[in-house]
């Protein structure tokens, strides 16, 4: 599987944001994916994912109630919508996927073999 994200950019704080990821392959209904992203001299966090086999979702609590990661199957697409967007947001995002995670374990990055290369979102202040 690859991936590629898009839809970075610069946005005031209180904007909105809208990131893609357009993946390859036939099965990726039946990969689970996730977002994740990386500040400057920081770990590369969470902040969302969908599990293909339940359809449930989880955000990060930083995200929570402003942004929201949906998928377009028919089309081999996951999105990040995102909203009131904070400088504290602002990071390289990155999307992810696999087609086995273990039970619990669908925030950790280390659980998916498949990235794309990120993109660039800024928040101004």
């Amino acid at each position: 599987v690859q991936l590629v994200e898009s839809g970075g950019g610069l946005v005031q704080a209180g904007g909105s944001l809208r990131l893609s990821c357009a993946a390859s392959g036939r099965t990726f209904s039946r990969y689970h994916v996730g977002w994740f992203r990386q500040a400057p001299g920081k770990e590369r966090d969470f902040v969302a994912a969908n599990r293909w086999s339940s359809g449930s979702m989880q955000y990060d609590d930083s995200v929570k109630g402003r942004f929201t990661i949906s998928r377009d199957n028919a089309k081999n697409m996951v999105y990040l919508q995102m909203n009131d967007l904070k400088p504290e947001d602002t990071a390289v995002y990155y999307c992810a996927a696999d087609s086995w995670i273990r039970s619990g374990q669908i925030r950790n990055p280390h659980e998916y073999d498949y990235w794309g290369q990120g993109t660039q979102v800024t928040v101004s202040s």
